[in-house]
């Protein structure tokens, strides 16, 4: 199905079943722990074996010589796999580094071999024995040393321009030049990179933590050297991925190739400090903004630059792209400049761009505000706009930006807000708030899916979309049984699996819309076959409803139209150019109050709000698991979260959930979440657009301007830690 006009009325606006409060449908398997994950996996008629990956103690150099017959010899080894016997490997599309390091180095903790033991136990204390004699050579780790060379990239968002920004700014009644940095960052999901590999022959199936099967099934059969129809990928459950997870990792690879090299199935996991130093990261950042506005609070011209580091091949963090469309000024530029690092591979992290972008960019829009003596709110919708800026000529589909600031004005009690700074105290808490727009692009990737009934009324859906914890298995149930007229209980989904349709898989905020989508025009086609199959020309003459397919005063069961074969159908969404002719984006306004203590510089936040414009919600209560994991992850990202460079070795210090903090329960209030009323018939036949990566963007900028509101105290550079603070505070009385 090609979806190239806006969407009209079709069997999803029933809204009988998509758009409710519908627990989750894996609920019960995840609470009694029966839902299976990727290291999880047992067969027990089979006998798994285990790997342990060495890593390189090295950033930059090549292996000079590498004795693994100690380890060989240890209790229990299997195999020792090294690049001396398999030689270099080709490289996936989506990876910049090597997952198997060979003799050159290019980051620390890069695996360099993987030792397969009968026991965890064993492969761990003979990875130890593993004598690597290295060739060191000397890094480039500092991405402020290496600001002045960082270049145009080849890849990511190009350089942009509209109008004259430096005239305009040079003339503008008031102006605005400041210089803010993000530090690099973790994904830190509770479930580690994993994976089982097995050979039957030259086929291979492998379980695994993966949030894009195809990507995954494609670059996993390039790398080792076969067939992408003798690889099968299974990820039905995944406990979290936030990016990470986009794209093949060594934990796979080894596997395979351990399993291939030991003659058994293996069972590899990373270790958290293989997490962090192994796979990818969010890019550290320095970012320039400058703003310039006419006396009564109208842009007239914005700038904003970033410069960011990755490995050689690597890309940029493109934290400018908002700052393209959020808020309107005829004069505009925005630039991305990549710097050559030596670290760990950096790339998708959640809302990759527009998180760490919206971190400068919220704080620079308040900053503008005080300048003007406007209230912040006020100022950003001063600014509104309803077309791209940067072409006039293309609206947005729907933006309704002023009423998820209006309304979350309102609901937050944002008239109480103190327009001095730290001027409002409890006992020795310093209180304010903060606000920040919240922004995220609406992708569209074309989704496919296979839908059947059977002659009990049993539909089920397989796909290979994954449910990376944000209920993929509830909204695509909810989608079939509105489709096809019946209860949610009377639909099995089947998710995970290299065997069904390609998805658009979990990423980038474009999974629900997408993959239910694809859900959508497997079960127009369903209804087609059911039409067929009763004498009718057109599933338009049928209403599906309570277990039954109606005509006038005809009732049928639907179960009647399988007879003893299922009927099947499988189609895929294909997006046409409604992308292009109009600008598909998200809108919200985070709301933040904090308590900042005058005496050791703590800050903790009292109350958070996200009001969120997002077209159809599918699922309100898998949204809203969304969007407060979403605002946590912001706290962190405000507050705590930081990867500490050692620009002497070139690796993460704290890469450990012990030196790398994360929010806490004990961290986070209550948090409120409002979603707008709203479709969008533009995005999909579902009229619904991403939600998860809305809650985070702008998250960390409503801190800090809560903490700003509360202190005085205006701190540029990411975390806002105490030690940033305390100094400046007021003398306690």
């Amino acid at each position: 199905m090609r979806f190239d006009t806006p969407a009209t009325t079709n069997p999803i606006d029933q809204g009988k079943v998509v758009g409710q409060r519908i627990h989750r449908i894996d609920g019960p398997l995840k609470t009694t722990g029966r839902a299976v994950y990727a290291y999880e996996w047992h067969d027990p008629n089979t006998h798994y074996v285990y790997g342990y990956v060495v890593g390189s103690a090295i950033a930059k150099g090549r292996i000079g010589s590498m004795d693994v017959s100690a380890a060989k010899r240890a209790p229990g080894v299997l195999a020792v796999v090294t690049s001396d016997g398999i030689g270099d490997l080709k490289k996936g599309k989506y990876n910049t580094a090597k997952l198997f390091g060979g003799t050159e180095i290019q980051h620390y903790h890069q695996a360099i071999a993987v030792v397969v033991a009968e026991t965890f136990e064993e492969a761990r204390a003979a990875a130890a024995l593993v004598k690597v004699d290295y060739a060191e050579e000397k890094g480039v780790f500092d991405l402020e040393a290496t600001k002045d060379t960082a270049v145009k990239p080849k890849d990511g968002e190009p350089d942009s321009a509209a109008g004259d920004f430096d005239a305009a700014f040079e003339t503008a009644a008031v102006k605005f030049d400041q210089t803010y940095t993000t530090p690099d960052q973790s994904h830190a999901m509770m479930e580690p990179h994993a994976s089982i590999a097995a050979w039957n022959g030259d086929e291979l199936t492998v379980w695994t933590s993966s949030q894009m099967i195809d990507w995954w099934r494609s670059d996993l059969a390039t790398t080792v050297g076969i067939d992408k129809e003798k690889v099968q990928i299974m990820s039905p459950f995944i406990g979290g991925g936030f990016g990470c997870k986009l794209f093949l990792r060594a934990d796979a690879v080894l596997a395979a190739l351990a399993a291939r090299e030991a003659r058994r199935p293996v069972k590899v996991a990373l270790p958290r400090p293989f997490l962090m130093n192994n796979t990818t990261h969010r890019p550290a950042t320095i970012q320039r903004i400058r703003i310039g506005a006419e006396r009564d609070g109208r842009i007239t011209a914005i700038a904003h630059e970033s410069w960011s580091g990755d490995l050689p091949g690597g890309g940029p963090e493109v934290a400018v792209q908002q700052t393209r469309l959020l808020y309107a000024g005829a004069n505009r530029m925005t630039a991305t400049r990549l710097a050559t690092l030596d670290l760990p591979e950096g790339n998708a992290m959640r809302a990759p761009g527009e998180a760490p972008g919206m971190m400068a960019l919220e704080i620079a829009i308040d900053e503008m505000a005080e300048r003007l003596g406007l209230d912040p709110v006020d100022f950003r919708i001063i600014n509104d706009t309803q077309v791209d800026p940067e072409n006039p000529e293309r609206p947005f589909s729907h933006r309704d930006l002023v009423g998820c600031l209006r309304t979350g004005a309102e609901r937050f009690g944002w008239q109480d807000r103190t327009k001095q700074t730290a001027t409002r105290r409890e006992g020795s808490w310093l209180v304010g708030m903060g606000v920040a727009s919240a922004f995220r692009n609406n992708l569209l990737v074309p989704s496919g899916a296979r839908v059947r009934l059977d002659r009990e009324g049993i539909v089920t859906v397989e796909t290979d979309m994954t449910d990376i914890g944000t209920g993929s298995y509830t909204i695509i149930a909810q989608t079939a049984a509105e489709m096809l007229g019946v209860p949610v209980d009377k639909v099995a989904v089947s998710l995970g699996d290299s065997r069904f349709p390609v998805s658009s898989g979990s990423g980038g905020q474009f999974g629900g819309n997408c993959s239910t989508a694809g859900v959508y025009a497997a079960c127009v086609k369903l209804r087609e076959a059911v039409a067929q199959k009763l004498g009718f020309n057109s599933p338009d003459e049928l209403t599906f409803a309570g277990g039954e397919v109606r005509v006038g005063d005809r009732r049928m069961p639907l179960a009647q139209a399988a007879g003893d074969e299922p009927l099947v159908a499988e189609d895929r969404i294909e997006f046409g150019k409604l992308g292009e002719t109009h600008q598909q984006s998200t809108f919200g306004a985070h709301f933040v109050e904090v308590g900042v203590d005058v005496a050791t510089g703590e800050t903790r936040i009292r109350r958070m709000l996200a009001v969120c414009g997002a077209g159809r919600i599918l699922n309100p209560i898998t949204a809203r698991s969304q969007v407060i994991g979403a605002m946590t992850m912001g706290v962190g990202g405000a507050l705590s979260e930081e990867l500490v460079v050692d620009k002497e070795r070139g690796f993460f210090v704290n890469h450990d959930l012990a030196g790398y903090e994360v929010p806490v329960h004990a961290d986070i209030p209550h948090q409120e979440v409002i979603f707008l009323d709203e479709t969008d018939p533009m995005s999909s036949p579902m009229k619904a657009k991403g939600i998860a990566e809305l809650g985070l963007c702008g998250v960390a900028a409503a801190v800090a301007n809560a903490i700003y509101n509360a202190t005085g105290i205006r701190v540029r550079e990411y975390p806002i830690t105490l030690d940033k603070l305390i100094n400046e505070l007021p003398e306690v009385s």
